[in-house]
């Protein structure tokens, strides 16, 4: 299995002229190292928070070059494995998040990681939930800072990109130029205060190239069914489009029709958020499994 360190293969915007960090191809499965989203910066108390270097934030490793990868393709990405590192760090402050209009300074919190629980004070700890914040591939045209969610995926803080999901990204560049970090221990839906369990880690990949099967954002597959993920400049304007996806995917792959197919998502579907706090906000729509199972839906 190949692997791929985080030293020296960092980016910090998705972009087709990134040079290829890495080759693999379609069917392989590869080891991907990453720093945390402020690229390790702080690590003890007497890191500071004024010292932070703003622009070393939402670090992603990578790109990696899928060679049979063609634009209009879609990339398959199971994500068979995350290992993260025993401490973890969250942040808040002014201008950041849901409460940063209310909360007057930066403060930072180091937690530590034992027996698969977070840390949080000498009171509380909670269970880890392990999953990716930052994996996309290049968009076809202008560079996207790493931090920023989009069709091509990027940062789009979402909880179901976990441990035995599959993401599916629509493909804009030859080799795709995969790249991905931004990892949490734990992050609820929203990520309010703009971070999460930021934390460095590993994942274990397996990525495939479907052919001749364009797809217009990204989605994933997990035990609960299969979601519907977009990034737009308001909530609103994401959940709608999500939802458009998800029921015309519906009414595609059976014998109903659109208003049937909405009729049974209204009943049913899960329109659910992702993340609140980046320059895009992010919402997802869920199909359940019961109802694919029901219709023989396979994903791709």
């Amino acid at each position: 299995m190949k692997k791929l360190s985080a030293k020296d293969n960092t980016i910090f915007a998705f972009s087709k002229n990134n040079e290829p960090a890495i080759y693999v191809d379609s069917g392989e499965t590869i080891e991907v190292e990453t720093m945390d989203g402020l690229s390790n910066q702080i690590r003890e108390e007497k890191d500071t928070i004024e010292a932070l270097d703003w622009n070393r934030v939402n670090p992603a490793t990578g790109p990696i070059y899928v060679n049979q990868a063609k634009k209009g393709d879609t990339l398959k990405i199971t994500i068979e494995k995350i290992n993260i590192d025993n401490q973890g760090v969250l942040l808040t402050g002014p201008n950041l998040g849901m409460l940063g209009d209310e909360i007057g300074e930066m403060t930072k919190r180091i937690v530590q990681i034992k027996d698969d629980q977070v840390i949080f004070n000498n009171k509380l700890s909670f269970p880890i939930t392990k999953m990716i914040g930052v994996i996309g591939v290049a968009p076809e045209h202008k560079d996207i800072p790493c931090g920023t969610p989009d069709s091509h995926g990027g940062n789009m803080d979402t909880t179901i990109i976990k441990e035995e999901s599959v993401l599916y990204l629509p493909v804009f560049v030859d080799g795709a130029l995969l790249a991905l970090g931004d990892f949490h221990g734990a992050m609820g839906d929203g990520e309010i205060c703009g971070t999460g369990v930021e934390i460095a880690g590993s994942a274990v990949l397996k990525i495939e190239v479907v052919k001749d099967h364009t797809i217009e954002h990204p989605i994933v597959k997990y035990e609960e069914g299969i979601s519907f993920i977009v990034s737009k400049e308001t909530l609103d304007d994401s959940v709608k489009e999500a939802t458009k996806q998800a029921v015309h995917f519906l009414k595609d792959n059976t014998d109903l029709s659109l208003e049937d197919a909405a009729m049974l998502m209204s009943a049913v579907g899960q329109a659910q958020i992702s993340q609140v706090v980046d320059p895009l906000m992010t919402a997802r729509f869920l199909i359940p499994q019961f109802v694919l199972d029901t219709y023989e839906i396979k994903s791709f």
